[in-house]
């Protein structure tokens, strides 16, 4: 009789234990890939601005020292830059648009 209690309660135990490790999940799905959109829409609208910032305090800081050449210098180096940075994304457009054009 107490056999058969124990074999009873081991079951019992064993089908309880079962049903909790098919109930929990065993790993998140894998990631599918990096967020690029998110990555340069985050860099845009949050470092870009600080960063002109920052320049513009530099700027600032020389012109009233009585730098200009350095000043104007310094502008045009970053503005060719920043030309730089808008010649780079519209490849990246133009390229993901023939990319689309040829594997259609």
């Amino acid at each position: 009789m107490i056999a058969i209690e124990l074999m009873e309660t081991v079951t019992s135990t064993a089908a309880h234990t079962l049903y909790a490790l098919a109930s929990t999940p065993l790993a998140e799905p894998a990631p599918k890939g990096i967020d690029t959109n998110g990555v340069v829409t985050f860099f845009a609208s949050k470092i870009a601005p600080i960063l002109l910032a920052v320049l513009g305090v530099i700027f600032i800081g020389r012109a009233s020292r009585g730098e200009i050449s350095k000043v104007l210098t310094s502008s045009a180096i970053a503005i060719v830059g920043l030309a730089f940075i808008a010649g780079a994304a519209t490849l990246f457009f133009i390229g993901d648009y023939l990319i689309d054009l040829i594997f259609e």
